[in-house]
C-alpha cells in the first residue's frame, strides 16, 4: 500500500475500514427531546474550559436514523448543554450512546463526539411516543409523549 492509500483512509483497518470515506447525508430522521432544568454548577464541573455553560436547562435527545450514507439505519441518543466559546452559543454533547458500530466509530473517529455502545430506541405505542434508552442491563432513561405527526 502507497502512502497516498493511507492518507485517504478514514478508519482503520486500512484494508477493510469499518465506515467509506463518504460524505455522510441523513434522511427522515425523526427526534423526541426532552429539556430539562438542572443543577448549573454541576455542569459547569463537567464542561471542559474554555467554553461556558450558559444556561441550567438541558436536552436529552433520542433519535432515529433510519438511513444515513454508508452507515446504515441506527437510533442515538445523549445529553446535550448550551455553551458558548468567544461570544458565540453552541452545544457541548456530554454523552451519545449508539447501537450501530459504525456511526459509533466515525462519530468518535472523524467528528469527536463521545460516543458509546448503548440501546436507544425510539417507536410508537398506540398514541404514544415512546423513547428510552439501555446502557446493558440498566433502563438510564425512558420518556413517553402524546404522539402527532407533522412532516418537515
Amino acid at each position: 500500500m502507497k502512502k497516498e492509500d493511507v492518507q485517504n483512509v478514514a478508519s482503520t483497518p486500512v484494508n477493510s475500514p469499518i465506515y467509506p470515506l463518504t460524505e455522510i447525508y441523513f434522511r427522515d430522521r425523526e427526534y423526541l427531546n426532552i429539556v430539562y432544568e438542572t443543577d448549573k454548577e454541576a455542569l459547569e464541573k463537567v464542561v471542559p474550559e474554555p467554553l461556558k455553560v450558559i444556561d441550567n436547562k438541558i436536552k436529552f435527545e433520542i433519535i432515529s436514523m433510519p438511513d444515513a450514507t454508508g452507515l446504515g439505519s441506527y437510533m442515538e441518543a445523549g445529553q446535550v448543554i448550551p455553551v458558548e466559546y468567544n461570544g458565540e452559543q453552541g452545544e457541548f454533547y456530554l454523552s451519545m450512546y449508539v447501537d450501530n458500530q459504525a456511526a459509533i466509530a466515525s462519530g468518535r473517529e472523524i467528528s469527536a463526539f463521545p460516543k458509546k455502545s448503548g440501546e436507544p430506541n425510539l417507536y410508537v405505542d398506540n398514541d404514544v411516543i415512546v423513547g428510552t434508552l439501555d446502557y446493558r442491563s440498566l433502563r438510564v432513561a425512558q420518556a413517553t409523549m402524546g404522539y402527532d405527526y407533522y412532516k418537515m
